[in-house]
């Protein structure tokens, strides 16, 4: 094994609140987004009118005042600390906007937002292994599906419900990682939607679609959505009935994705891939479905911090280098090559392709170029 290094590491499970904890988080999740909508539209409004940049610190003092008015006092009933992390996250969002690496930050809506709350060390206590958050009295009944690190101490705990009404904890730690020994081996990936990865090595990954799997399951209970009342409470549970499938299809493909990628970084030390646009890509209608059930981003985030965890390289080449389209043998480029030609000949040399195959071989020779000699060095080509 290589040398230890300490990372943040986020651990995450399935707990079961008391009626009485639920009703509490369930405030705090309301209070988080009412401050967050609040702050934003202060900030949005000194910028209007005023061509004025809002600090976090302006914002934490407006939080102040807020609590002390008879229409927002409700925001003094809860825990302080989750409601001044929603302020913090909303400068970090305006640091990016700032930056140009996102857009202008958007209200939380009560139906479509993913509610949740972070606590940190002052807000909540770890004993003997139990966990119990501020304003409560008891500890959080957590399903330990796998053990901390040992003598970890938590730094931040983030308790959220997703649309399918399960509630769940992450819980961040620093913990010791031990970079791997190099492995040697190098691997280009092609990414697509028959075969979610063609290897360079000349192995392809099945495409579980897991979204196709669970298609009829779901257009039926998105019927049944269909034909209750607005507002009634049969319209609530199959609203249930139609997240729980969801949910089905994001837990298995993210169970997927990992194993798949903790195998990449363990076997290579370097790997190679493109630089899809997935947000373009999923504007192609007949193909939309299919590239989001892939899960490309999902793939790549997971490659990134697992190779930064374990000492792996990962290159991502320019995504208009004509992959598909370039001899590996010669270096030749067709000119055209639709989507329907899975196998293809070149004329000069005539070597017999595999169209992802080779397209992650030619990936492959970009990263390593653009690995020995900088970003934008392509193989020759003619």
């Amino acid at each position: 094994m290589g040398r230890a290094k300490k990372v943040k590491r986020a651990y995450r499970y399935r707990f079961y609140p008391t009626p009485d904890q639920a009703h509490e988080l369930t405030r705090t999740f309301g209070c988080v987004r009412k401050t967050y909508n609040l702050a934003l539209e202060e900030r949005t409004r000194a910028w209007r009118e005023e061509q004025r940049r809002v600090s976090y610190a302006e914002t934490s003092a407006m939080l102040t005042g807020w609590k002390k008015t008879e229409e927002f006092g409700f925001l003094a009933e809860v825990s302080s600390v989750p409601l001044q992390q929603s302020l913090r996250h909303l400068q970090a969002a305006f640091d990016n906007f700032w930056a140009k690496r996102a857009k202008y930050p958007a209200f939380k809506s009560k139906r479509r937002s993913r509610p949740s709350a972070e606590y940190t060390r002052s807000a909540f206590r770890w004993r003997d292994g139990r966990l119990t958050l501020a304003k409560m009295c008891e500890p959080l009944d957590i399903r330990w599906s796998r053990p901390l690190p040992d003598g970890a101490q938590p730094s931040t705990v983030t308790v959220s419900r997703d649309p399918a009404g399960r509630w769940h904890v992450a819980i961040l730690v620093e913990t010791t990682v031990r970079e791997r020994t190099s492995a040697g081996a190098t691997v280009g990936l092609d990414a697509g939607v028959t075969s979610l990865l063609a290897l360079s090595t000349g192995e392809k990954i099945v495409n579980p679609k897991f979204e196709k799997r669970d298609r009829l399951r779901l257009a039926r209970a998105q019927r049944e959505l269909s034909r209750k009342e607005k507002k009634s409470k049969n319209r609530a549970r199959a609203r249930l009935k139609v997240a729980r499938v969801h949910a089905r299809i994001a837990d298995r493909r993210r169970d997927f994705l990992h194993k798949l990628t903790t195998r990449l970084v363990r076997e290579n030390q370097t790997v190679v891939i493109e630089d899809l646009a997935v947000r373009n890509m999923v504007r192609n209608r007949p193909l939309a479905r299919s590239i989001s059930d892939a899960a490309w981003g999902e793939l790549r985030r997971q490659l990134a911090y697992k190779a930064g965890w374990y000492g792996r390289e990962l290159v991502v080449i320019d995504r208009f280098y004509p992959s598909s389209r370039t001899c590996s043998e010669c270096g030749h480029v067709v000119k055209e090559m639709p989507l329907d030609v899975r196998e293809w000949a070149c004329r000069y040399c005539d070597a017999v392709h595999d169209r992802d195959v080779n397209a992650a071989m030619n990936i492959l020779a970009a990263g390593l170029a653009v690995a020995a000699c900088g970003d934008g060095v392509r193989p020759n080509q003619r």
